[in-house]
């Protein structure tokens, strides 16, 4: 099978360039049996769930992996900057990084972290340092930060929210807010599981007050997210792997409702990578470990049996994972509606749930 077989055509204009309402956002419904569709809006779901079923969310914490470095004794007028973009924390002090330039990191260089070009006040902020300890393909930049115990702090003071590339504009205050679902606890991530940021308090008290069980896992979404498909084979894909949590009462959930037959809803694909990978390797107890799982066409879906999902790019392996669970062919159907109905896509567009 070929990543070509999952492109599709998309107006720039329908690239969400700023958040919507919270729950606000439109909703297509697919049937995974009919590859029938619906248009509606995400109130709507909690009407589509039933009394018994159990919905899973992924808590993961977006931080603000975005940074500007420059190599220690070059001044602020010196220019120089580096973009960093912590991708995977690795030990207590050391992160894998995206770079660009990454030319201007070399092995053994140490650099400081800056506010940004624009910032005001730069010499107020708290410093935060690192030394260049590995390099790889793409831009890839290993760092070993120098121990502090804010290290958070001083992230959060000099970070930028990490919106996705396709967003083409700086990051806002509102952005702090709304690229974070209600409900994320676990620090960790560097991108949003945006199935999650459509999600209000009130409407997941109206989904638990229809008698739907609601329980979390944590997935932190890492490199693999900003990296394209550079293979032509789908076979040929391999995923960077990714830090999960299974807490105790969440496998306890999964374990009864599996054995009674309930209804299992995902939100999120990080949330369907997650439960699968516990399913494949059979296990169920409370634990913490690391995946790479890669659905495609022709792998089974052990556990889940509703996604709500946004719309993802052409040719990734998000939309290659939709297009396993609902069936090629009429996902990409779903999406030509959805390009002629004027949805908005991707992480800050509408969605989509499929049961």
């Amino acid at each position: 099978m070929l990543v070509s077989e999952f492109d599709f055509e998309l107006p720039s204009e329908l690239i969400a360039q700023q958040p919507g309402e919270r729950g606000a956002s439109r909703m297509l419904g697919l049937s995974r049996s009919t590859g029938a569709w619906r248009d509606g809006c995400f109130q709507d779901l909690p009407q589509l769930l039933a009394p018994g079923d159990l919905l899973v969310l992924n808590e993961s914490r977006v931080i603000p992996a975005r940074l500007f470095a420059r190599k220690q004794g070059q001044g602020a007028a010196s220019g120089g900057l580096t973009e960093v973009l912590l991708t995977e924390q690795l030990s207590e002090w050391e992160w894998r990084v995206l770079a660009r330039p990454a030319r201007r990191l070399a092995i053994g260089d140490e650099i400081d972290f800056a506010p940004g070009e624009n910032a005001s006040a730069a010499g107020a902020a708290p410093r935060l340092s690192a030394v260049v300890t590995g390099r790889g393909d793409f831009g890839e930049r290993t760092l070993r930060f120098c121990a502090t115990r804010d290290f958070f702090a001083r992230l959060d003071a000099l970070g930028h929210v990490p919106l996705p590339p396709y967003i083409r504009r700086q990051d806002q205050p509102l952005d702090q807010e709304r690229y974070q679902t209600v409900y994320a606890r676990e620090r960790g991530s560097v991108a949003a599981p945006t199935a999650g940021l459509h999600f209000t308090r009130e409407i997941l008290e109206r989904i638990r007050a229809r008698g739907v069980r609601v329980c979390s896992l944590t997935l932190h979404v890492g490199l693999g997210t900003f990296q394209p498909v550079r293979v032509a084979e789908v076979e040929a894909i391999q995923l960077h792997s990714e830090r999960y949590t299974l807490p105790a009462d969440t496998a306890a959930e999964i374990t009864r409702a599996l054995r009674e037959g309930r209804r299992i809803i995902a939100a999120g694909t990080t949330t369907v990578r997650t439960l699968e990978h516990c399913a494949a390797i059979a296990r169920w107890e409370p634990h913490s470990g690391s995946t790479g799982i890669f659905l495609s066409p022709g792998s089974q879906f052990r556990v889940v049996s509703a996604l709500l999902t946004n719309f993802h790019l052409p040719q990734s392996t998000l939309l290659m994972l939709v297009c396993a669970f609902a069936g090629k062919d009429r996902v990409l159907a779903a999406y030509r509606h959805a390009v002629e109905a004027r949805y908005r896509f991707f992480s800050y567009g509408d969605c989509m749930f499929i049961a």
